[in-house]
């Protein structure tokens, strides 16, 4: 009895082995569903499409369910086996995140731009906001001066002249900008940078190029990069922390820098390791938690209080710089423990 076409074995152009009647019965006895499943799988394989939209074209579009792993699991399809059992099926389509195509508007897009210059935007505003920001550039590019003429073994003095422009430039640009009404966050990180790199190296730089004839480089190196990274310290903690009209927390970056420069143009007649650890006392009271009197509130002491340095300069300046400086750092630890006394009671 001659068999029917779909139970005939192809060997000339069949690309399934010879043996491949149970897989032609299975898929004539399911249907056309399992037609749809492997049609659904061969989509996802290639990545043509997604399995759900391509079973969805074949089918309703079932209830979609989230499963942990971030995909869409679909209905379970029952296929029925050869031996009358039947199994279940399960098509998972990964799901791509939904981006929403946004085009966005010219007024849109300049939303997104930060302004430098809060507040109306006016051609008299710009230039006051151009003239105390000129400052602060001026106050960074001295101080690369400053480095550069200590570096090229030129004549210290001159470096600290520069440090001392630096140090003017620096409060020049904070009075402008709260006097011009320009002041910004622009501004104040602005003026952290050229803090760093005029007082947090130069200051440095223009020290070491002063003691390094004198001092040995085993103790003067450290006390260098002391000042340095505390400097870099003392100015982030500036920026996060809250302000206080009052009292500095630690001696700023400012003063550091000054009493520096002010120590290589007086040269106080000390031995090499005291002026070393007088490097090192000034790098640690930069980020000491002690409260140091600011130059505005130091104004409203007594006039006497101004008289006495005057009258020590007149005597021995060398000796009245370094007991002024002794003063103010120690005032410090005076201040810090009476408000523990009076907090106490």
């Amino acid at each position: 009895m001659p068999r029917a076409p779909w139970q005939r074995r192809r060997t000339t152009d069949s690309p399934r082995p010879g043996g491949s009647r149970q897989w032609a019965g299975r898929l004539r006895r399911s249907g056309s569903l399992a037609r749809q499943v492997l049609f659904a799988g061969r989509v996802g394989r290639r990545g043509d499409g997604n399995v759900a939209g391509a079973t969805s074209l074949l089918m309703p579009p079932p209830a979609e369910t989230e499963t942990r792993e971030g995909r869409v699991r679909l209905p379970r399809l029952r296929m029925r086996r050869r031996d009358g059992l039947s199994r279940d099926v399960v098509s998972v389509a990964p799901v791509s995140p939904a981006v929403p195509s946004v085009s966005l508007g010219a007024e849109e897009a300049s939303s997104f731009s930060i302004p430098l210059l809060p507040g109306e935007r006016t051609v008299g505003r710009r230039i006051r906001f151009a003239l105390a920001n000129a400052c602060t550039i001026s106050s960074l590019l001295l101080g690369l001066c400053a480095i550069f003429v200590a570096v090229n073994h030129g004549d210290v003095r001159i470096a600290a002249t520069l440090l001392i422009a630096c140090v003017i430039f620096d409060g020049l640009d904070g009075f402008l900008a709260r006097r011009l009404g320009v002041a910004s966050p622009f501004g104040a990180q602005m003026d952290s940078l050229a803090d760093m790199c005029s007082f947090g190296l130069a200051a440095p730089v223009v020290v070491y190029a002063w003691l390094s004839d004198s001092a040995p480089a085993a103790a003067l190196v450290p006390a260098c990069a002391l000042v340095a990274a505390c400097a870099a310290i003392r100015l982030a903690r500036f920026n996060v922390s809250p302000k206080d009209g009052r009292f500095f927390c630690g001696v700023p970056t400012t003063m550091c820098a000054a009493v520096l420069a002010l120590a290589t143009l007086i040269a106080p007649e000390m031995p090499p390791a005291l002026r070393v650890a007088g490097v090192a006392l000034l790098g640690l009271a930069m980020v000491s938690s002690f409260p140091y009197a600011k130059l505005a509130r130091l104004a409203k002491l007594p006039p006497w209080l101004f008289a006495l340095p005057v009258v020590g300069a007149l005597v021995d300046f060398r000796l009245t710089f370094v007991a002024v400086v002794l003063a103010y750092l120690v005032s410090g630890p005076i201040l810090w423990l009476r408000q523990r006394r009076h907090a106490a009671a």
